[in-house]
């Protein structure tokens, strides 16, 4: 009796979906590896990533610092980062040609500064592995059935196959065809993104950036998260590495707030509010028949000084002298805990993120398989894991794809 070599699909164009195709093909050549992908552009996320640089992972190696950055999915992760992290993703591209580099913030890029770089290194290695490619192929519908999959095309056609991997990001006909095979989809909501100020006078300063400010999303009855970091003023709002890693570990709540709740912003997180109160009074001290306005003894921008002192009732003309204690008080209040009111979130343009998706409980993350249906495997976004900016979303997707990949050539008695 002849055997038929496997039939594996991958239906996602994406990183993952590229990934995982490769690591199946590259560890199983006899394997019949197929990639359907529903747009004509592949790798499109890849391509405008990073500022269209393409931050491929982070030069974090200790697998419980990494998985420290990711609001959900960090716990299913730590196993998982043990078999395939940054160190790995590194090795693999520089075994497919991509050296990478580390920037000072631990973000990597290819040393070429092109996202193309990584999108044609990823094709490359497909055509290299002979991975069938069918792009602007949309699927729309996915049944099981006397152990192989069968996958209705938009055209009328369809596949069957052995293995089948889901690598079909925050699309929601991932998320459905996911559904329809039995599993749980946790409801998606944004992650990592800017938020909408409503004070006209902050947006004035847009372009402004500070070092290192601490933020806490102010919410009743909740425990208060909070984050600290680089802020950029914007002409919506607030935006900044803080920010973002504040929406993505506030994003249900946020969502479940409609993005309508109190930011508090200490502006000086470094010092206490009493170490505040003495540098004032210090300049109140020496500086006494100065303006305010023009002598802050605090390390801020000019620009932002003469906002907060604005809200805290003090004028351009005032003099430190005539400043009495209870404006003082209000002063430190306002640099050390100001409160500003969250209406709305914007875009942050160079990720696109999403919370939610498969329920990790019904995966098996040594395998990426499914714990509900045999031959059936995740990889990536579809999967509810999310991580904050700075390569993690992407490593996220190469460790689930790589491991994906490695297990889907293996017998399910394996699984």
């Amino acid at each position: 009796m002849i055997l038929l070599p496997l039939q594996i699909v991958v239906i996602g164009g994406g990183a993952a979906g590229f990934f995982g195709a490769i690591a199946c093909a590259e560890a199983n050549p006899q394997a019949h590896v197929t990639l359907i992908e529903a747009s004509r552009q592949p790798l499109a996320k890849v391509l405008i990533s990073g500022g269209g640089r393409c931050n491929v992972t982070h030069a974090c190696f200790e697998t419980q610092r990494l998985v420290q950055n990711y609001p959900r999915g960090g716990k299913a992760l730590l196993g998982a980062f043990t078999r395939f992290q940054p160190l790995d993703t590194i090795a693999w591209f520089a075994a497919h040609g991509v050296n990478l580099k580390t920037e000072a913030d631990g973000r990597m890029f290819p040393i070429t500064d092109r996202a193309e770089t990584i999108a044609e290194c990823l094709i490359k290695a497909a055509f290299a592995a002979k991975i069938e490619i069918c792009i602007g192929t949309p699927v729309t519908a996915v049944t099981r059935k006397n152990d192989e999959f069968e996958i209705l095309l938009k055209s009328g056609e369809s596949k069957k196959c052995d293995r089948l991997l889901l690598a079909t990001g925050s699309s929601l006909a991932g998320y459905k065809i996911a559904r329809e095979l039995g599993h749980q989809i946790e409801p998606p909501v944004p992650s990592l993104f800017t938020l909408n100020i409503a004070d006209s006078q902050l947006r004035e300063l847009a372009g402004i950036s500070v070092n290192s400010v601490n933020l806490r999303l102010s919410l009743p009855g909740k425990n208060q998260l909070q984050q600290t970091g680089p802020l950029l003023i914007t002409h919506w709002g607030v935006s900044g590495p803080a920010v973002l890693k504040l929406s993505a570990w506030g994003a249900r709540i946020l969502h479940e707030h409609r993005y309508q709740c109190q930011l508090l912003i200490n502006w000086l997180p470094e010092l206490s509010q009493e170490e505040v109160k003495q540098k004032l009074l210090s300049v109140k001290s020496e500086w006494g028949k100065k303006a305010i306005a023009l002598h802050r003894g605090v390390e801020l921008p000019h620009r932002l000084w003469q906002y907060i002192i604005n809200r805290a009732n003090i004028t351009t003309e005032d003099r430190w002298a005539a400043i009495s204690n209870k404006t003082l008080n209000q002063l430190v209040l306002e640099i050390s805990q100001g409160e500003y009111a969250i209406k709305g979130k914007g875009v942050f343009k160079e990720e696109f993120v999403t919370c939610g998706g498969v329920n990790l409980k019904e995966v098996n993350f040594k395998t990426m398989a499914s714990k509900l249906v045999p031959g059936l495997h995740f990889a990536g976004e579809i999967l509810d894991i999310d991580g904050v900016t700075g390569g993690f979303n992407f490593q996220s997707a190469w460790t689930t794809a790589y491991l994906a990949g490695q297990f889907m050539i293996k017998t399910t008695e394996d699984h």
